[in-house]
């Protein structure tokens, strides 16, 4: 198993999208890089953690899911890369690999030093893209084959049959 464990406030930092996002709505950066880690998600089948310091909300220790990846905000004392050393901790096991998002360099040396990879922001952010185009890619070419019918069918009964096909009513 892999676990990509995201450092969420460092990246909506270095992400150029979501850094002029959180200068006008922090919630909004943060849902949208959710958003597309559950891309990431969906695609790799990486179990995703995206970590959030509560120094940006706060409260108490908080974890929720949304689309299928695992949220954590820290306790008001406790930041996003002691959160982060102790879930590498708790996953990092001979048959799972953890790779840790994050362009904190004295983090990416602890939890290098923990038996976890390292995955920058830039590098997490490439990679991502291409993600993204993949799944373009993906869906262009499934609409082809969708299209190509040998039978001339009109547009609405397609609907329907797609709606069958889904168990929709």
């Amino acid at each position: 198993m892999v676990v990509l464990i995201v450092d969420g406030y460092n990246i909506i930092g270095a992400w150029p999208e979501l850094q002029s996002l959180k200068d006008h709505d922090l919630g909004q950066a943060r849902d949208l890089l959710i958003e597309k880690m559950a891309e990431y998600r969906a695609f790799s089948k990486y179990r995703v953690i995206v970590v959030f310091d509560a120094y940006y909300v706060q409260g108490i220790e908080k974890k929720r899911k949304n689309y299928d990846v695992e949220i954590v905000f820290t306790r008001e004392n406790e930041t996003a890369d002691e959160r982060i050393e102790k879930l590498v901790q708790e996953v990092k096991n001979i048959r799972t690999q953890v790779y840790v998002a994050t362009s904190d360099y004295t983090e990416q040396r602890t939890i290098f030093a923990q038996g976890a990879l390292r995955l920058s922001a830039r590098e997490l952010h490439i990679e991502m893209r291409n993600i993204e185009k993949e799944i373009q890619n993906e869906v262009k070419s499934y609409n082809q084959v969708q299209n190509k019918s040998k039978i001339p069918i009109k547009k609405e009964v397609l609907d329907v049959f797609e709606k069958w096909r889904r168990g929709e009513k």
